[in-house]
């Protein structure tokens, strides 16, 4: 008993002692771990600016669409096990999505949805009371703010704490990044970036020489860990795949090639692919797919380097190398011919090469899949484009293993960006290092300079010419002006900062779909799905376009036909044609996938008539702004449709173009006779006619830009938005309207 009292003594003393340490760090040490926690407060707090809109409800919500089906997946996990999506086989089909056939959810990748599920228990374990929802609400926010703690370590391996710094601090506030991990924004991408930064820690110091083998060995099986939770997080795994085939390749051509290379190369990628490929999804197919296929190759390349690297005669090396290539060129070639050889994922080639994209309307369709401007990267980066440029230059100036790997990165990632607007957010790190270094690069002269009395810039015959301090505060005081113009105050942005504006704004469902930011929630779709949920069966199918299918589906409670998931095109281009069809040729498809209700969203802008009366017309932001392609994804199946024979030849389209033109003068659509009488336009305009008949619209004299005619066989049930003023969201009405089939009507007027 006393030996144990004497030790428990000793112990205690330590702590005081330990703490009494801190006492004795530098102040460099304060400022570094003061500034990154003040960093670290600020990336969790515009993070969790869209909480304003949320507040009166009393509950978080999801953004966008794709985190519902991510959610879908976690309440899965939390109620019947991590594992219950795919096992026992063939997994979990949800039959509420993609009728009839349902949406086989086994097909998921998992990282993100078992990471919040195994979070999730813990806080409920520790008596935490939260709902379900919420928490995958604010998950992303914390992950967020943990994935620029982790970019801190990359970039202070990559040149020192004030780098890490930097790159933090642009990471927290990269309104690519940060629109992709605020609020609500429960999504693939936040385990993507989270293992792409952990690989990139951990793969750089496995092939660090410096180290001991059984610390590489450690960071090797980090790094194998980290590319697994990304292969099973995100599909841009791709990327980081090849683009550390691409960097070790590099090092073998510069003949910076090592032993601790190989061995780090080995055990992350056999590791990483194991556990990936046990998974149902990725399975060993993965590992012959073309995108994969150079991670073998690269391996035995490293093990002819290994071989050459012995000592043993020219002659043998030169045979040595064309036996191996040989054998792995005929290797490629027989499995290709033998179809064992996978292709190149779709997705993967179309951000390779982006035309392949304009040949696919319904790729197309979807806004993040667009090419990014240069106006557009400007328009997103700033003026920090400076600092990246800067970064690249003082990068390839001193080219370690790490550089090489920035300038790898910084390039491929750059260019992706510009392929696809989605994959700014694989820049984003990139460019915080680069960013960051070029801060660095910049400032550490004249951080020199007011160190020293003078410095010697140039010679004449006469004198010396020196510089005094004073020019260095300038050249300071100038790259912090810009770094300011860059975070703060940005001009590109109309001074208001980017990220601000990309994070103080509601979440979709809260903003009603609309691109604004009001001064309370916009209920509509929560009204339209509140209805559906509390007053219709799940079973019931309701027929809307795939942008809606996860809302009508999770929080709406009702069966779907399409969703985000696009699993069917052919299906996809079935509802592009029952909306753009007539309404007597679309009531048979919709007979065919069981429909009982079709929906639309569509939008209305009051405009002035004269001094005391408004015009309502149609707005921008609803179905209005889709229905093209609606016209086009269906239009690219015309031969199927007419060959089915759901349509007459002679009444089929090809694209938008043959329900009207664009009127060059007003920018707005003239209909021809073909569009009034396509079924999107009769429910679009019946919903606007209605609101017009509404007390609120009669009392403030709102009047339809034109009178509607009555759809013969679709009757309303419920428009969300039909009651609200014409003002309340500043002239925009967004109408949620949802209208039952009569098939009964029509049967009886075709019989």
């Amino acid at each position: 008993m006393l030996e144990e009292r004497i030790l428990s003594n000793k112990k205690i003393i330590n702590g005081f002692k330990s703490l009494g340490q801190i006492r004795n760090m530098s102040r460099t040490s304060v400022f570094c771990y003061s500034a990154l926690i003040l960093i670290l407060i600020i990336a969790f707090s515009v993070r969790i600016l869209p909480m304003r809109w949320e507040i009166p409800s009393g509950t978080l919500r999801l953004n966008e669409f794709d985190p519902y089906y991510q959610f879908s997946l976690t309440n899965q996990m939390v109620e019947h096990g991590l594992l219950s999506p795919y096992y026992p086989e063939p997994g979990w089909i949800n039959e509420q999505l993609w009728y009839p056939e349902g949406l086989d959810m086994s097909r998921s990748l998992p990282s993100l949805p078992m990471t919040a599920a195994i979070l999730y228990n813990v806080v409920s374990f520790f008596g935490v009371n939260i709902d379900l929802m919420s928490f995958c609400a604010i998950l992303p926010a914390i992950l967020g703010t943990f994935a620029c703690l982790i970019i801190y370590f990359v970039g202070k391996d990559m040149g020192g704490k004030t780098i890490g710094l930097f790159s933090a601090l642009f990471l927290a506030l990269s309104p690519s990044f940060l629109q992709r991990s605020s609020l609500g924004f429960f999504d693939s991408e936040l385990p993507g970036i989270i293992g792409l930064l952990l690989f990139i820690f951990m793969f750089l110091r496995s092939i660090d020489l410096k180290r001991s083998l059984s610390s590489s060995m450690l960071y090797s099986l980090g790094a194998a860990g980290a590319l697994a939770y990304f292969i099973l997080g995100w599909g841009a795994a791709y990327f980081l795949v090849n683009l550390t085939v691409l960097f070790v390749f590099v090092l073998i051509l510069l003949k910076r090639y090592s032993q601790r290379l190989l061995i780090s190369y080995s055990v992350t990628f056999g590791l990483a692919l194991f556990i990936a490929t046990q998974w149902p999804y990725i399975s060993l197919n993965y590992l012959v797919s073309s995108a994969i296929l150079p991670v073998a190759g690269l391996f035995v390349l490293l093990c002819l380097a290994e071989l050459l690297r012995h000592n043993i005669s020219s002659k043998t090396k030169i045979y040595l190398t064309i036996a191996v290539v040989s054998a792995t060129v005929g290797t490629v070639i027989i499995m290709w011919q033998l179809g064992y050889m996978g292709s190149i994922a779709g997705k993967f080639i179309s951000v390779l090469d982006p035309s392949v994209r304009s040949a696919n309307p319904l790729i197309e369709s979807v806004a993040e899949h667009r090419i990014s401007s240069w106006g557009y990267l400007y328009y997103e980066l700033g003026l920090s484009i400076l600092f990246f440029l800067t970064g690249l230059y003082f990068t390839m100036r001193n080219p370690t293993n790490r550089n090489i790997f920035l300038l790898i990165f910084g390039a491929t990632s750059l260019y992706f960006a510009s392929s696809m607007v989605r994959l700014l957010v694989i820049f984003a790190p990139a460019f915080a290092i680069l960013a960051a270094k070029g801060i660095l690069g910049l400032l550490t002269p004249f951080f020199t300079l007011l160190k020293e009395t003078s410095m010697i810039v140039g010679k004449s015959k006469r004198r010396l010419q020196r510089v005094s301090k004073e020019y260095g505060v300038a050249a300071i005081a100038l790259l912090f002006i810009l770094l300011v113009l860059s975070l703060a105050f940005t001009p590109q942005n109309g001074g208001i900062p980017r990220a601000i504006q990309q994070a103080y704004s509601p979440i979709t469902l809260s903003s009603g779909s609309l691109p604004i930011a009001p001064n309370e929630p916009v209920n509509e779709w929560l009204d339209m799905l509140n209805y559906t949920s509390n007053n219709l069966q799940s079973t019931d199918v309701v027929c809307a376009w795939w942008d809606y299918g996860y809302w009508l589906g999770i929080p709406g409670n009702v069966t779907t036909l399409a969703d985000n998931a696009t699993v069917n095109t052919t299906k996809i281009q079935d509802i592009g044609f029952i909306f753009m069809a007539p309404e007597n040729e679309s009531i048979p498809m919709l007979a065919q996938y069981d429909a009982k209700y079709i929906l639309v969203f569509h939008t209305v802008f009051i405009s002035q008539a004269s001094e005391t009366s408004f015009i309502a017309g149609p707005g921008a932001w609803g179905d209005e702004g889709k229905w093209s392609w609606m016209a086009s994804i269906s239009g690219a199946s015309r031969d199927r449709i007419i060959q089915d024979g759901w349509i007459d030849e002679t009444k089929m389209w090809t694209d938008e173009n043959d329900f009207g033109q664009l009127n060059t003068q007003t920018g707005t659509w003239d209909w021809n006779s073909v569009g009034r009488d396509s079924t999107i336009y009769k429910l679009m305009s019946w919903a606007r006619q209605l609101y017009t008949e509404s007390p609120a619209a009669l009392a403030n004299s709102v009047y339809p830009d034109e009178v509607a005619v009555e759809s013969s066989y679709f009757k309303p049930a419920f428009i969300s938005g039909s009651e609200i003023s014409p003002f309340k969201y500043g002239g925009v009405i967004p109408l949620v309207a949802l209208y039952e089939i009569d098939y009964e009507s029509y049967y009886n007027s075709t019989s």
